[in-house]
């Protein structure tokens, strides 16, 4: 059976949080773009994995095997069916800000670092969920190569260590409102009968799933926090 990951763009920092709103909703787009685009993978006998990207046809060959799907890269219709299920609600930027004044809220933004670092909210604590490819087994090599060929030189994937990470930085008793750049959203819409999934939304549900409890999600995301004039706080 074929398996499938995504080839997604990410531009390099930019000063205008449209921009990073623009590519965040491109990300998880169910459209084929260039900028979000699903390759296909099939084992063949002889051990080689096949490429093959849709329009243009890519083929690309090499010894490794494709990791198992994580929870992360389930159907976005199964992990709104679990955020549902466990109650996780959806704040207006406003509110997220009042939650975290009055009520010591803890804002997790899973923006790329450097993203963060160019404008957070004050007290925002950063973990990553996805990160640049870092390894260099066969695998990964031709996962770049996959990247490359349509001229993406700064190719994601899952950050491993995300859980660890928020495990150490904030405890499962507390409650998070979870961000990234678009927000994504699980109201249901003419256009988007399902919602639609983002960094936020897919981090949310990592979350859940790993005991925490009172999860919170920012509707609209820091785009929308950024265009209301919120509080900034910038690292650079």
């Amino acid at each position: 059976m074929a398996t499938f990951t995504s080839v997604t763009q990410h531009q390099s920092i930019s000063s205008s949080l449209y921009h990073k709103f623009h590519d965040s909703t491109q990300s998880y787009s169910s459209k084929s773009s260039l900028s979000s685009l699903m390759v296909s993978s099939a084992r063949t006998p002889a051990g080689s994995l096949h490429y093959r990207g849709s329009p243009m046809g890519l083929t690309i060959r090499n010894a490794a095997t494709k990791q198992a799907k994580s929870p992360a890269e389930e159907e976005w219709k199964v992990k709104r069916e679990v955020l549902l299920q466990n109650k996780v609600r959806s704040v207006d930027v406003k509110e997220a800000l009042r939650l975290q004044k009055e009520n010591n809220f803890v804002m997790l933004d899973v923006r790329p670092e450097a993203e963060y670092k160019e404008g957070h909210p004050p007290e925002a604590i950063n973990v990553q969920i996805y990160r640049l490819i870092k390894e260099w087994t066969a695998w990964d090599i031709a996962r770049r190569a996959a990247f490359a060929f349509f001229g993406i030189f700064s190719g994601t994937e899952e950050n491993p260590n995300f859980l660890q990470e928020v495990e150490s930085k904030i405890d499962k008793n507390a409650k998070i409102i979870v961000a990234c750049s678009a927000g994504g959203t699980m109201k249901p819409s003419p256009n988007l009968p399902e919602g639609q999934q983002s960094r936020s939304l897919i981090a949310a549900y990592l979350l859940v799933l790993n005991g925490y409890k009172n999860v919170f999600h920012l509707e609209g995301g820091l785009y929308k926090w950024s265009k209301e004039d919120l509080p900034l706080v910038s690292e650079e």
